[in-house]
């Protein structure tokens, strides 16, 4: 097959001469692969860029010079190679035919970049593109052999004229599986695999070329002259075009370095973009989260703190007023104990909502954390804050459904007003919280303006804690004073209950009622309760000594105290140390301590029974009078509250819960104590209805361990003739700060004995 003057496919003519001299510079051969080499690394340069490029019109560009750089490449590879070819003959080159094989080359590195721009590449896609491109070369080789002219006919072998067109589109593929590989990546590896990759490429191409060449035989027909070389240019036609070819590649490679550089640096500056903006964003979350909370959305202390200083600042500048108000949630604990936090959650927000509907747009709002809530506003009076309160207060009684259930709240409401009751933000913030106090203490669902009052109880209940702490601990001024319980059957003493006082250095001596509250709210109970226990143990221990081993000594026991898993270890240890038997403690605890982990009290209180400490139930009547855990409990004593037993037996109703007690007692084999006996008539009406024990001011009022013993014989000397003890007042100082909610609990546990 004749084609471009090519013998393609045909067997050799039997006459004409073979010309065999046929050979190749090696410096042209070596320099026509350098020029490969460069042009591939170009090409996968222009391609990696291509890819990377984000502008559609850039990525046009690209292309187009990676087409130029690898068409160039090939076709001056070729083109050295060719001048490389040294013969016995006359050799000159087509321009057309020359120019056709570079458009042709053109043609193929525009389709090898084509197929590089796109987003997916499928096996087949692969193999149909490097098929055509690899036929690409082998037609822009051979019409480059056909631009070769000489007085011989160029005959080609077919196996190595289809080897060339094989090793060509294997070429292809590769070429193009590299350059897909390339387009992604960095650093010293990814480059150095590049320069390998161009390498390979460059070979395959030259490999392409010299498999074609060793296909070819040239003959010249036996009636053709043979014309001898003449002048010889090749060299300088082969360094030029290498140089060119070079500079090409060269300013192709560093337009690629220098845009890689740029678009590298548009990245960063993309990327810092980015991370402002992020870093800008987590700000806002930051001053969201700092200021805010997340909850209720509401203003959290700390952006409460700078808001309120900021109106403060404002209001002392115009001469004006602003209401300080404390919000506290009344049992919102039980909330949380009984339908789980989350649901205490779900109320919080629903309180949040009425409270800013309650308030107006203006009026700053915030949440301190749990179920405290500050709210700060501006008027012109101080019915002003009473009425805005009040509005709350109102608003917060709406039903509110949660977790299937309809429940209403209430709130306490602490109110400080500037400038009256304070100039600066932690002085109305200290004065709100006192009103709150006093509002909480006055039975909650209410409010309270901050009076001179409250803050001297607060300085004066400050002092006590602080002193009442050096008191426990140095063991200076406490003391315990004891209050004999009489026996109606045997016609004595049987008990002694004891009762801590503090002998303070400037009010005198303090009853229970001034301190015990102190103690429980700052975690001092225990320790007081352990202390008390550790000296009637002692005490007792001395009177048994002195004759009276009968009697027993009962020591009351607060709920945070009977809340501790230790106090069985104590209790066991104080009878040790004090060397008593057991069966001469008795224990007393109030109804309302036992209800607060019933399962656990009653385990506790059974490990302390099974000691042989006796237990007793003061108060009762006054508390949940549950008579389903009354029988659960070990108990061996129930004490009638005092205030049952005042207006007997004047009072009927009285009598009739009183007789009532006793025989439920009695069912469920209880002895029964009468605390508050202070008459003979309430004495005759307890003895006929079957009391166990007295006690009361008509027997004795507590006295220290020094003054005990001669009223002990007294009253065991003249068990019949029971008559009012000449002090019945209860012994104290006067009242430091009756009208406080300290005053109230205290006064509540003097009744409980302490």
């Amino acid at each position: 097959m004749e084609w471009l003057g090519l013998q393609l496919f045909a067997e050799l003519p039997a006459t004409g001469q073979i010309i065999l001299d046929c050979r190749h510079n090696p410096f042209l051969v070596l320099l026509a692969f350098i020029v490969a080499s460069a042009a591939c690394f170009a090409t996968l340069d222009m391609s990696e860029r291509q890819s990377q490029c984000e502008d559609r019109f850039a990525r046009r560009q690209w292309r187009v010079l990676g087409a130029c750089c690898l068409a160039g490449g090939i076709w001056a590879m070729h083109f050295i190679s060719m001048l490389a070819f040294q013969a016995p003959l006359e050799i000159h080159f087509d321009a057309p035919l020359t120019g056709l094989s570079l458009l042709v080359a053109l043609l193929a590195a525009w389709l090898a970049m084509n197929s590089l721009n796109r987003s997916v590449m499928r096996l087949r896609h692969y193999l149909q593109t490097a098929l055509f491109i690899g036929l690409g070369i082998s037609v822009m080789h051979y019409t480059g052999m056909a631009a070769m002219q000489t007085s011989a006919l160029q005959y080609y072998q077919t196996g190595l004229l289809l080897a060339s067109v094989g090793i060509a589109v294997l070429t292809s593929l590769v070429a193009l599986l590299m350059a897909r590989y390339f387009n992604k990546g960095s650093g010293t590896l990814h480059l150095l695999l590049k320069y390998g990759a161009s390498l390979l490429m460059a070979a395959g191409i030259v490999l392409t070329h010299f498999t074609g060449m060793a296909a070819m035989t040239l003959v010249i027909p036996s009636e053709t002259a043979l014309r001898l070389p003449s002048a010889d240019n090749s060299l300088q036609l082969a360094l030029t075009i290498a140089v060119i070819t070079l500079l090409i590649s060269a300013g192709s490679i560093s337009a690629a370095l220098a845009d890689k550089k740029l678009q590298s640096k548009e990245h960063d500056l993309r990327r810092v973009n980015v991370l402002l903006s992020q870093l800008d964003q987590a700000r806002a979350s930051l001053q969201q989260a700092a200021h805010y909370d997340a909850l209720t959305n509401l203003v959290n202390r700390r952006g409460f703190n700078q808001v309120f200083a900021e109106r403060l600042a404002e209001q002392a500048a115009h001469d004006g007023m602003l209401a300080v108000m404390f919000l506290d949630i009344d049992h919102f604990k039980r909330i949380n104990d009984s339908l789980g936090h989350a649901a205490g959650d779900e109320l919080l927000k629903v309180i949040a909502d009425h409270i800013k509907a309650a308030t107006r747009g203006h009026d700053l709002v915030a949440r301190f954390g749990g179920d405290e809530f500050c709210i700060v506003t501006s008027l012109n009076s101080r019915d002003e804050a009473r009425h805005l309160a009040q509005r709350i207060m109102q608003r917060m009684k709406e039903p509110i459904d949660l977790a299937g259930r309809r429940m209403v709240m209430t709130t306490s409401i602490g109110i400080s007003i500037f400038p009256d009751d304070g100039q600066s933000t932690e002085e109305l913030l200290k004065n709100a919280d006192l009103a709150l106090y006093q509002s909480k203490g006055c039975g909650r669902n209410s409010l309270n303006f901050f009076n001179n009052g409250l803050k001297t109880r607060a300085t004066l209940e400050l002092q006590l804690e602080e002193e009442l702490r050096v008191a426990l601990f140095e063991e200076r001024g406490l003391c315990v004073h004891y209050q004999p319980i009489f026996d109606l059957r045997s016609g004595q003493v049987a008990k002694l209950e004891a009762l801590v006082r503090w002998q303070h250095p400037q009010h005198g001596l303090l009853s229970p009622d001034r301190f015990i509250c102190i103690a429980e709210a700052n975690g001092l109970i225990a320790e007081l309760d352990l202390w008390v226990l550790r000296r009637a143990c002692e005490d007792l221990a001395q009177l048994n000594r002195h004759g009276y081993g009968d009697l027993k000594v009962t020591v009351n026991c607060s709920a945070l105290t009977l809340g501790r898993e230790e106090l069985a270890t104590e209790v066991e240890m104080a009878l040790f140390q004090a060397g008593l038997a057991p069966r001469q403690l008795e224990l007393e605890v109030t109804e309302n301590a036992l209800m607060g982990d019933i399962h656990h009290t009653i385990s506790l209180l059974k490990r302390i029974r099974a000691q042989g400490v006796a237990l007793s139930i003061d108060d009762f009547g006054t508390g949940y009078s549950s008579l389903a855990y009354l029988k659960r409990l070990p108990l061996d004593v129930l004490k009638i509250d005092r205030s049952f037993i005042q207006d007997v037996p004047g009072s009927q109703k009285d009598r009739e819960i009183v007789q009532a007690i006793i025989i439920m007692a009695h069912t469920l084999h209880l002895k029964v104590v009468t605390e508050g006996v202070e008459t003979v008539e309430q004495h005759e009406f307890l003895a006929s209805h079957g009391c166990d024990y007295l006690q009361g001011y008509l027997l004795s009022r507590p006295v220290p361990l020094a003054e005990l013993r001669p009223i002990l014989e007294r009253l065991d000397r003249q068990p019949g003739e029971l008559s009012p003890c000449c002090d019945t007042a209860l012994p104290g100082s006067p009242d430091l700060f009756p009208d406080s909610p300290g005053y109230r609990a205290g006064a509540s546990a003097a009744r409980r004995g302490h």
